[in-house]
Order: C-alpha cells, then structure tokens, then sequence
C-alpha cells in the first residue's frame, strides 16, 4: 500500500493517464498518485459500484459504520489521514471519481477478509495478487506510466513557450527571466502545465511594484507585446498579450524577484496551487527550499 500519504486529499486533480485493462477503469493524476474509478474498484472487490459509491459519498457517516470503521483503520494503520477517500477527475470531459491507490488497497482487504456481505472469491484472488505486486506498480505498468514522463512533459511545455516567444530588441519579460524557478519547480516535482503557470503570478506582482514605484519615470515606458501559447494550452485560443520591459530595468527586477517576490509572494502562490490540487504539500516545500539563497 502506498504510505506517503500524510494529509488532507486535494478535492480535484488533473488526470495525467487513464485506461481501461480487462474492465478495470485506472490512471495516473498529475501528482503521480495511481487510482481506480468507481467502477474499477467494485469490479477489483467483485461488488456493485454503487456500493463503493454509497461507502464515499456517506464516507462522514459511513467511517463510524462496522464497514467503514474497519476501513478507516486499516488506512490509519497506513498513515493515511486524510478525511476524504475519493477526487475528482475528468476524463473525457466527464468528471468521475478516483480512488488513491491507499483507498483502493484498504477496500480491497476490506471485501477480501472481513465483509460477511459478499462472496470474497474475487476480493481475496485480486488481493493475493496485488499483495506480490502493489497496485501503484500494476497500475503505473498497465497505463504505461512513468513519473519522469510527467518532468519531461513540463519540459516540453516550458521549451515550447520559449520557443513561440521571441522578444524585440531593449526589452525583457518576467516569462523568460524566472528561468531558475520554472527548472526548479520541474526538477522538484511540481508539474508545469496549463494549470500551473508562475509567470503570470510573478508578471502581476511586478506590475504591480512597476507602477507603485513609479519606474516608467526612471527606465522608460513598458510596452504590451502578444504573447503565445502552445496549441495543446487551453490559452492557445486567446490572443493573449503580456508587458515587456525596458532592459534598462532587469537589474531592478531581479533585486525585487529575489528579496520581494521569492520570499514574500511566492509562498502565498504555491499555497493557492496546494488548495487548488495542482501542486502536492510535499513538493512546495522542496520548491522553496531549493530557491533560497545561499548567504555570503
């Protein structure tokens, strides 16, 4: 069983792979975790899926219940303390329902040696079987799935970006100059998508101080210039333009990225993508730990 889990369930996450083996609907979400829809759950425990339905969506009610109580200590007997045991995920425009490999794993032993409700035939053959081999392995190899895909995927988007986004002469742009906090975000984990996209965080803040401190006085105007996405961004349909700045103010800029920005406004950031579900506890915190400074 997976043991990494430690807190709260993000409500919703992105699916990164799904597919179907022999009637077992299973994927991957963007954060790596493996998981099993409603209905391939039920099949792996040889139940109805409105069983498993019923387990989670009443999971409040259902955990003080003789079924739900056993599953909830199998799960705690794993370090798995989150209070919800389902996300959500859309696949193929449809929002359905995942379950975390630790959920998955508990449930399952669950049906295989304790339910008196069920023939355990099926629950206990899948058991023994995911026993000599952990379901994160069999869904990972069954989905074709490989967590470096994941980095080499947020490099293709990073690497695409750069390339449509060519800039005229005397002028910078905060996508191109937070270079080191794109390769550390990707380096750490964190999945550079269509949903994470820090220089728009970091673009609005600096307007913001640009024009607070009155800089246009000192280095010339900034101009707006298109700014393109590519076509697999939902973006890419807008035509979208960003701020560029005078090259006479890169120096400013950078002194305000690293003692404004990173330690002040990029927590704040990284802690609206953990609450969105777009970026694990776990991976924010070696984000921010590999940005700072060493001191003279």
């Amino acid at each position: 069983m997976h043991e990494l889990i430690q807190s709260e369930l993000p409500l919703e996450l992105p699916s990164a792979s799904f597919k179907e083996v022999d009637g077992i609907q299973m994927g991957v979400l963007n954060d790596t975790t493996p998981y099993l829809t409603e209905r391939g759950l039920a099949r792996l425990c040889g139940v109805n899926p409105k069983t498993i339905s019923d387990l989670s969506n009443n999971w409040s009610d259902e955990k003080f219940k003789p079924r739900g109580k056993r599953i909830k200590q199998i799960l705690e007997q794993h370090k798995f303390t989150s209070e919800r045991i389902v996300i959500k995920t859309e696949q193929h425009g449809q929002k359905i329902s995942a379950y975390p490999d630790a959920v998955c794993m508990a449930v399952l032993e669950y049906y295989a040696f304790d339910s008196d409700n069920t023939d355990a035939e099926t629950a206990q053959r899948n058991y023994r079987l995911l026993a000599r081999k952990t379901l994160r392995d069999f869904i990972y190899e069954s989905v074709g799935f490989s967590p470096e895909s994941l980095k080499l995927n947020s490099w293709r988007h990073y690497h695409d970006r750069i390339l449509l986004n060519k800039l005229p002469a005397g002028y910078f742009s905060v996508f191109r100059e937070i270079a080191d906090i794109v390769i550390s975000a990707i380096e750490t984990g964190l999945i550079i998508d269509s949903h994470t996209v820090p220089d728009i965080s970091v673009g609005q803040m600096w307007a913001s101080y640009w024009k607070a401190e009155n800089l246009e006085s000192a280095h010339g105007a900034r101009q707006k210039f298109p700014h393109e996405y590519p076509e697999y961004f939902p973006q890419s349909s807008a035509k979208t333009e960003a701020n560029i700045y005078p090259l006479g103010a890169l120096g400013e800029f950078r002194v305000w990225l690293e003692n404004v920005y990173l330690p002040q406004k990029f927590p704040a950031y990284l802690d609206r993508k953990i609450s969105q579900g777009y970026i694990p506890k776990q991976t924010a915190g070696l984000l921010l730990e590999s940005l700072k400074r060493p001191k003279n």
